[in-house]
């Protein structure tokens, strides 16, 4: 298949690309920065401009492009976060339907805080309504909108809500393993929330598995097995690396003083549930967070 991927030179992307080009797809980029790479394409959002040679013959897009969340949310930010996910989506819909372009599908990321940013014990599946209307709750929202908005121009819609993606060398990763390295590794708040996490390689697998299965449709968590507290996360990857891991939390106001109402997000958390993805016959490499973390640390 010929598919155009945003975000393709981030975390995600440049896994999933390399996975794409292996199973001997064609796969274009769409870049903010002029490249002469044949497979990389000029676009910019905020000037609603993009190389019509992406679309050339165009089967499937994969968007994956979004500013990073975990930097502090000023108003100014938040719009940031808002416009590429959201306009991006919107100028690529607004391109396809001027050159009358059908799509096998359009496959977007998500978040798993679609639900809204809480502890509890609740697991929640894709039926499940939005606990939390709060900020990301709402940029969930507006994103899986913009997705839907493809429904008329593509036979398959797929949005995959996100966990925390673990991987070597990107991510919140890199920064929890620096901490444990340190010897400083502990918990965060109470340490109870739950912690929605997923293998970098089970993520790309999963939007290639998305691109290519035609029973693929709808939204999905795409979340791993074995989800744990934020504590119990923090001292299997210090046993991991063979670190000692503090008995005592970080103090929440520590994290709201750094990082803002984004803190929320690390103080916060309940269990998503990924039988739907499962039942699609999906197979996870790295189910539990000792498979993840022996084949990471």
């Amino acid at each position: 298949m010929n598919i155009l991927i945003t975000g393709g030179t981030g975390l995600v992307g440049t896994a999933l690309v390399k996975k794409l080009k292996e199973r001997n797809h064609t796969v274009r980029i769409l870049t903010r920065s002029e490249s002469e790479e044949e497979n990389e394409f000029y676009w910019n959002i905020a000037e609603k401009k993009i190389d019509d040679k992406a679309f050339e013959n165009l089967d499937c897009i994969i968007h994956l492009a979004g500013a990073n969340i975990s930097e502090r949310w000023t108003d100014d930010y938040k719009k940031e976060l808002y416009s590429s996910r959201i306009d991006s989506a919107d100028l690529l819909r607004e391109y396809c339907a001027e050159k009358g372009i059908h799509l096998k599908s359009f496959i977007s990321s998500s978040g798993v805080n679609y639900y809204g940013t809480f502890t509890s014990d609740q697991i929640l599946t894709e039926d499940s309504e939005i606990v939390e209307n709060d900020f990301l709750a709402k940029l969930c929202v507006a994103w899986e909108n913009a997705a839907d908005q493809f429904e008329s121009i593509a036979e398959r819609v797929v949005c995959l809500r996100t966990a925390v993606v673990l991987a070597r060398k990107g991510g919140a990763f890199p920064l929890l393993k620096k901490t444990v390295n340190l010897n400083i590794g502990s918990g965060v708040g109470t340490g109870k929330q739950w912690m929605n996490w997923i293998h970098i390689d089970d993520l790309a697998n999963m939007y290639m598995e998305a691109a290519e299965n035609t029973s693929f449709n709808g939204k999905y968590n795409a979340v791993a097995d074995k989800i744990v507290t934020n504590e119990v996360f923090m001292k299997k990857l210090a046993k991991a690396a063979d670190k000692f891991f503090l008995p005592f939390n970080v103090p929440p106001f520590v994290m709201k003083s750094v990082f803002g109402e984004m803190s929320s997000i690390i103080l916060e958390g309940t269990r998503a549930d990924n039988k739907k993805i499962k039942s699609q016959g999906f197979d996870f490499k790295y189910s539990t967070v000792d498979e993840a973390f022996k084949n990471l640390v």
